[in-house]
């Protein structure tokens, strides 16, 4: 069985099958912000659909972080290391992209286990 969630015409914020948890790239709802800020959100963003998909982002199994500029790595990076769970930090890759708003300074995608 699939489960989607926040289901959209182009899109679903999340998927669920087979014990797996999908997510669409999440983007800050307040791009005004610097990019701890939209970080936060995003992260935030996470943490509310891994919970309602019966999930936590201790189960995460992989992460993609997209940040259009690189400088602010660590940065992010600062935020980031404050919300894993230690010891159950996922496999994760980091890219500079060009996002589809250039207000947006990261997007980030996760795929967890339920």
């Amino acid at each position: 069985m699939i489960q989607r969630h926040d289901v959209g015409p182009r899109m679903s914020e999340a998927t669920v099958h087979n014990g797996t948890i999908y997510l669409a790239g999440q983007v800050a709802d307040d791009p005004t912000q610097d990019i701890q800020g939209q970080t936060r959100q995003v992260l935030g963003a996470i943490d509310e659909l891994l919970e309602r998909c019966g999930s936590d982002k201790s189960k995460i199994l992989r992460a993609e972080i997209f940040i259009t500029d690189l400088s602010e790595f660590a940065a992010m990076n600062a935020v980031w290391d404050a919300w894993v769970v230690p010891g159950h930090t996922p496999a994760r890759a980091t890219v500079q992209a060009a996002l589809a708003k250039p207000e947006w300074k990261i997007e980030i995608v996760v795929t967890a286990a339920v």
